[in-house]
């Protein structure tokens, strides 16, 4: 059946590699035959704008995005359960290669073959299905997915050829245990009644949608669809400014809005959040935040330093709190001193960028503007100036006592850390094995840690539990929860303790 235009427009295609969304479908004179005009994702892919001497067939976000290809060089993709019998359905008997990607699908499957389990047993029986870069398209069969992976708790479908939320909903409407979702690096059209999918969306705790070239507008358009939603990450997209979530995402916990572009204003209509324990505010260009529109409290000083970060306080269920590579400083120009005065200035936080030093940073925040104190009045009536500036400091001197004359100095400055981080694999499980000392990018993810680990120990990566350790929090282990995730984004430092275990 011959294809026309209408049904081709919006629809995502693969091209040597890279991903794109037609905008057009038909002739382009003079030349002959057919021709897709596509807005390639990564717009360096492409030669225009959608023009073509001095037509317009189409337009794109960015001057030089856009292409014009033949049909039969594109691939329009495959269904979801194509894609999973593509990926999963491999041989039991065949014998594992001697190079194994790291790639947590593929080890998991090492670990399953070396088992003799039957191929569609396991995919019956899989909790999670990892998907990313395959060029899923839809859904498939009505009702297939719901019979075929019915376990499934984590999908993953990061950079596939999905154009729209419907076909997402039609997916996940058949998984009904499905708790997180990632969809990263997709190209979603929003549906015209978002709310009517929630059903689909009803037992989802945690979504990924990094690079998907969204607006916080947009998001506030589908959040309808995620009642239940408790972890929402939102890296590197087009998100500027703010509005409040009136009536949205209320039972959201963790909101990770690291590398955009944030209008600082209006950062306050995040007090709109009363659950939210965990928000990333790094690569933001963060410098100011007031909250004016939450619970009374003392004015917002309006300059371009970072300690009005005061208005934090105002966020009351806010216990994580990361904003690296922005310019919250201090005078001295030291991020340590700048890390030590937030944790101080926020009383009810209990990590921030992976610090859980409190005692240490209240202390030295006390000594630090002890001076100012003692200028501004002291144990005697303080100024409202100081006071403005610094809203915890009583409270601190009533905890820890007034500062000693002595004790009025700064902290010693540090060394920036390298972007390699060196740290030592511990195996708590295995007494004879000894620690290994590995230097990784701190922006390495954890499934490739697993995958070098499993190169290393010879145990699947499914069967990998990690922790770690800081010196500066002895005693206490943090769990390393998420494949997906980057080392930094658990805020891991060089020196620190990876400890493996493996059932």
């Amino acid at each position: 059946m011959a294809l026309d235009q209408t049904e081709l427009v919006g629809k995502r295609v693969s091209c040597g590699g890279e991903r794109a969304t037609v905008w057009y479908f038909g002739p382009v004179p003079p030349t002959t035959g057919l021709w897709l005009g596509v807005e390639w994702d990564n717009p360096e892919r492409g030669k225009h704008d959608g023009s073509h001497e001095g037509v317009q067939y189409f337009t794109c976000r960015h001057p030089t995005g856009g292409s014009f290809v033949r049909l039969a060089k594109v691939s329009f993709g495959v269904d979801y359960l194509t894609a999973v019998r593509q990926v999963y359905e491999i041989d039991s008997q065949e014998v594992l290669s001697e190079e194994i990607s790291i790639s947590k699908k593929q080890l998991e499957w090492g670990s399953i073959k070396e088992r003799g389990y039957d191929a569609q047993f396991v995919i019956d029986d899989l909790p999670t299905v990892l998907l990313s870069r395959c060029e899923v398209n839809g859904p498939g069969a009505d009702g297939e997915i719901r019979t075929t992976t019915p376990n499934v708790e984590w999908l993953d479908l990061s950079g596939t050829l999905l154009s729209c939320w419907e076909d997402v909903a039609t997916i996940c409407l058949q998984l009904h245990r499905l708790e997180g979702l990632q969809l990263s690096y997709n190209r979603l059209s929003l549906p015209p009644d978002p709310s009517a999918l929630c059903q689909a969306f009803s037992a989802l705790k945690v979504l990924v949608l990094n690079s998907c070239e969204l607006t916080w507008k947009q998001v506030l358009e589908c959040a309808s669809m995620w009642p239940q939603l408790e972890d929402l990450c939102l890296e590197e997209n087009n998100i500027t400014e703010l509005q409040r979530p009136e009536g949205l995402l209320q039972s959201l916990k963790s909101l990770n809005l690291s590398s955009n572009p944030l209008v600082q204003d209006s950062v306050l209509s995040i007090s709109a959040l009363p659950r939210l324990e965990q928000l990333n505010l790094s690569k933001t260009g963060l410098s100011v935040i007031r909250f004016k529109d939450a619970a009374p409290g003392n004015k917002t000083i309006h300059n371009p330093t970072w300690f009005v970060v005061d208005e934090l306080a105002k966020l009351p269920s806010l216990v994580k709190f990361s904003c690296r590579s922005n310019r919250l400083v201090s005078r001295d120009g030291n991020q340590k001193t700048a890390n030590q005065i937030l944790i101080a200035k926020l009383g009810q936080l209990v990590v921030l960028n992976g610090s859980e030093d409190r005692r240490g940073a209240e202390l030295d925040y006390i000594k630090m503007f002890g001076e100012e104190w003692l200028k501004a009045g002291g144990q005697n009536q303080l100024s409202s100036q100081f006071i403005c500036q610094h809203p915890r400091y009583q409270a601190l001197i009533k905890k820890y006592g007034a500062p000693e004359e002595g004790e009025l100095k700064k902290p010693e400055p540090f060394a920036l850390k390298n972007q390699l981080l060196k740290i030592t694999f511990v195996f708590p499980n295995d007494a004879n094995r000894q620690p290994i000392e590995k230097k990784l990018p701190a922006s390495m993810v954890v499934q490739k840690v697993k995958g070098l680990l499993y190169r290393l120990l010879k145990v699947p990566a499914a069967d990998l539990r990690l922790t770690y350790t800081s010196s500066k929090m002895v005693g206490t282990e943090f769990e390393i929860d998420s494949d997906l995730k980057t080392l930094q984004f658990y805020s891991i430092e060089d020196g620190d303790q990876v400890l493996v275990r493996w059932s």
